[in-house]
């Protein structure tokens, strides 16, 4: 079992073990989603440090044959790269060392998404770029700041309930088996005034 590690920085940072409180939704076809409310105690420092030292990137895409402003800001560490604070280091080996058994492989790269506000939003989609669209995989997102609404629904809307989670600082939500394939996800815009909100997440190598 992961015990429970403590970062000095102000408030200080805690990861409680992942296990406890830990649920498993099994959504068909091989796809499987965890819920695990507030692993990480001192959730608001966690936030502070990071919305300050992450080297956050504004991104631009085709869309509708233009070019559309990304509505989030972001960054993406690799693996090998020395992350932004210590706690996000052992945010990655706890979940590590919790999933590798089941996923056969550790998890080595972090990416960061900042949600501005109500109006940052990510449409539906899978992380279905590299390895995830033909292998199962695991994604964990850890979320700090603001609760927003996260939306999973069957890909391309087909056979089965859309779920709706309220998440919110410091919970853990990890995707995994065949869950980029054959579900989507989203973060919809926020119609009441919302604060910022930092997603964290974790990968295997070569699955964006």
């Amino acid at each position: 079992m992961v015990q429970e590690t403590l970062f000095s920085a102000g408030e200080d940072v805690v990861l409680r073990p992942v296990p406890e409180g830990l649920a498993r939704t099994a959504l068909g076809q091989g796809a499987w989603l965890d819920f695990r409310p507030g692993w990480v105690g001192g959730a608001g420092e966690l936030f502070s440090r990071l919305e300050r030292t992450v080297p956050w990137r504004a991104e631009r895409r085709p869309m509708y044959e233009r070019m559309v402003d990304v509505p989030r800001l972001s960054c993406f560490y690799d693996e090998g790269v020395a992350l932004p604070d210590p706690a996000v280091e052992e945010m990655r080996d706890a979940l590590s060392e919790h999933y590798a058994p089941e996923l056969g492989e550790p998890l080595q790269t972090v990416g960061f998404c900042l949600y501005r506000d109500g109006e940052d939003s990510v449409a539906w989609h899978g992380d279905r770029i590299g390895r995830s669209s033909h292998v199962d995989t695991v994604v964990a997102i850890v979320s700090l700041g603001e609760t927003r609404r996260f939306l999973l629904r069957p890909r391309g809307g087909g056979r089965g309930p859309a779920r709706r989670f309220e998440v919110s600082a410091g919970d853990l939500l990890v995707m995994g088996g065949s869950c980029q394939r054959t579900w989507e996800h989203a973060i919809p815009k926020s119609r009441r005034p919302t604060g910022p909100r930092i997603s964290v997440q974790f990968r295997p190598w070569g699955v964006r």
